[in-house]
């Protein structure tokens, strides 16, 4: 068994009910094996990124700790999207388009992993205030490897857009 690893997941979605779906999703990942959520951030509504002609999303992050590798976090992670009715295209062509429910692995502790299907630090995470907003209200100390300070990264960054959800 692994040491426990601290984690930090990007949550979100903009089809159906997605601020229920990011909720189910929190409980979902405190049920993983070896894992317990230690923090989540609030909801917060953000305008899409990439492709921009779709509806807003409801973003998140959580902060786990557990035991899985990370391969294995990154797979159950992907059951948990399947789960909630997201549906991956095969090609990858969907990857910014609408969807029930998306998770990142973000961090993964200090490590830096670059294998197929996985990177992390996830590659735009220091260009993407609606990972770094609800990232700092939890892990205000929080650091990304081989860049910066997160609170760094995000005062480069318009938030204006970004409503906190209640």
């Amino acid at each position: 068994m692994n040491a426990p690893t601290t984690a930090f997941l990007g949550l979100g979605g903009n089809v159906g009910d997605a601020a229920a779906s990011v909720r189910q999703a929190f409980v979902a990942l405190g049920r993983l094996p070896g894992t317990r959520l230690l923090r989540a951030s609030r909801l917060y509504r953000t305008p899409a990124w990439g492709v921009t002609a779709q509806p807003d999303f409801v973003n998140a992050v959580a902060m786990i700790e557990t035991t899985l590798a990370p391969t294995a976090l990154l797979q159950e992670l992907l059951r948990i999207e399947r789960d909630a009715g997201r549906d991956r295209l095969a090609d990858g062509s969907d990857r910014w388009g609408p969807r029930t429910l998306d998770l990142d692995l973000l961090l993964y502790g200090d490590a830096v992993i670059d294998v197929p299907g996985l990177s992390v630090p996830h590659p735009h995470m220091h260009e993407r205030a609606f990972v770094l907003v609800p990232l700092l209200e939890i892990a205000p100390d929080a650091r990304i490897p081989g860049r910066a300070a997160v609170a760094d990264a995000l005062a480069a960054m318009a938030v204006g857009d970004i409503q906190a959800l209640g």
